[in-house]
């Protein structure tokens, strides 16, 4: 007792130094965290994929598919590679200098956002060359074209992968199964979109009965199969009728539709494909619908619909619409009667149509009988106009309303995987 008591003091100083050494670490630590949490945090990593507007030394105007803008300031040491349309990895990818990067053409950066919140500062670019798109876009249409068919869904035999269309092949209409297996790519259109992009992975359970239904593979000897490597559908509307209003400035028109016997109002955006035919076009089809030109220079009933074509107006989207042709449909066929069967050589509508020069809302007046094909719309967003042609009061009469359709309704072709 006495040593403990004789020691005591000193313990004590022992303990006091103890202590403020466990308080003074842990007040280093405390801190260290209070200065962590005060320091700003790292700019964040950024993956923006757009096509490119302009280019000023190193520095692009991006604009992402997102839709804003952005600024990309590549880095001195920023890696660039170009790699073709439609591949999934870097394996083959070339590298590319800046100097070579041009308007129209597709990248994908990554990087960091630099402090203004607004530019990304460029490590890397990954490239796809604006030409390459083009001619990925053109070869895809050449492959849907001469190996594809597309029509109306008719049945769905979802156990045995079959389904039945009917084509309408400027008005000679034909059967064809298409038969799916385990290795058919089958993809939907979403309800609001009228690009091939947007189209979704989809069952073959999704594909209803009056669907429209475009599949590309092997077809048989006398047309009425074809063993599909892909298939896209999606549920799509036809309007015939007479414009009762036409609001340019929100790009809306409103028809009154003969069948429905209700107004419909329909929005018109850059990728509708708008044509307006001359009297005489209109004419020249109403005869062959009526049979008066069935045999015409260039009909084969056997020809599919739309079969230069194979999306909702991605044609139209891409800035192609038209371009292939000129206006051979349209200069080529007026003058003569028969003159729109001959410019819609192979019995393809949506053919003759892609050739026609385009026209505007400014071209439409109040009286004008319209025909329109319409995606879907939901609640939050409303139908727009994949196709809109005026100037068809002829064709009306001939034919009515629903057979002329759906030979055009799928009126784009898919253009494959642009983004990097």
């Amino acid at each position: 007792m006495q040593m403990w008591k004789e020691g005591r003091p000193g313990r004590w100083r022992l303990i006091v130094v103890f202590m403020s050494m466990v308080l003074g670490a842990a007040g280093g630590v405390n801190a260290g965290a209070g200065q962590q949490t005060q320091q700003p945090a790292p700019n964040p990593a950024t993956r923006p994929v757009g096509t490119i507007k302009s280019i000023t030394g190193k520095t692009i105007v991006l604009t992402t598919n997102a839709g804003p803008e952005v600024t990309v300031q590549v880095q001195d040491d920023a890696r660039l590679v170009r790699v073709e349309p439609g591949e999934k990895d870097l394996k083959n990818a070339a590298p590319l200098q800046l100097q070579d990067l041009q308007a129209g053409d597709r990248i994908l950066v990554r990087g960091t956002m630099a402090d203004d919140g607004k530019t990304v500062l460029a490590a890397s670019i990954i490239a796809i060359k604006s030409a390459d798109i083009a001619a990925k876009q053109a070869h895809d249409r050449d492959e849907w074209q001469r190996h594809g068919v597309g029509g109306l869904v008719k049945s769905v035999d979802a156990a045995g992968g079959a389904i039945t269309i009917s084509t309408n092949a400027m008005g000679v209409a034909k059967d064809v199964t298409v038969q799916t297996s385990k290795q058919t790519v089958l993809r939907r259109y979403a309800p609001n979109s009228v690009k091939f992009d947007d189209a979704k992975p989809a069952p073959i359970d999704q594909i209803k009965v009056g669907d429209q239904l475009r599949a590309r593979g092997t077809r048989n000897a006398d047309g009425t199969q074809l063993a599909a490597d892909e298939v896209v559908s999606g549920t799509f509307r036809n309007i015939a009728g007479t414009v009762s209003s036409i609001d340019a400035s929100a790009g809306t028109i409103t028809v009154m539709d003969l069948v429905a016997k209700k107004p419909v109002t329909v929005k018109v955006t850059v990728d509708t494909q708008l044509r307006k035919l001359s009297p005489a076009i209109a004419q020249g089809i109403a005869l062959r619908l009526k049979g008066g030109a069935a045999d015409a220079p260039g009909g084969t009933a056997g020809t599919a619909p739309g079969s230069a074509q194979a999306k909702p107006a991605d044609a139209a989207a891409s800035g192609q619409t038209g371009g292939q042709g000129g206006q051979a449909g349209g200069a080529g066929g007026a003058g003569r009667a028969g003159g729109a069967a001959g410019g819609a050589r192979g019995g393809d509508f949506s053919q003759m149509l892609s050739r026609m020069p385009a026209a505007t809302l400014a071209d439409l007046q109040k009286g004008d009988a319209v025909m329109i094909v319409t995606t879907e719309g939901t609640q939050e967003s409303g139908a727009t106009a994949i196709t809109l042609l005026a100037g068809v009061e002829p064709l009306l009469q001939a034919s009515g309303a629903s057979s002329i359709l759906t030979p055009w309704t799928m009126s784009g072709a898919p253009g494959g995987d642009a983004a990097p």
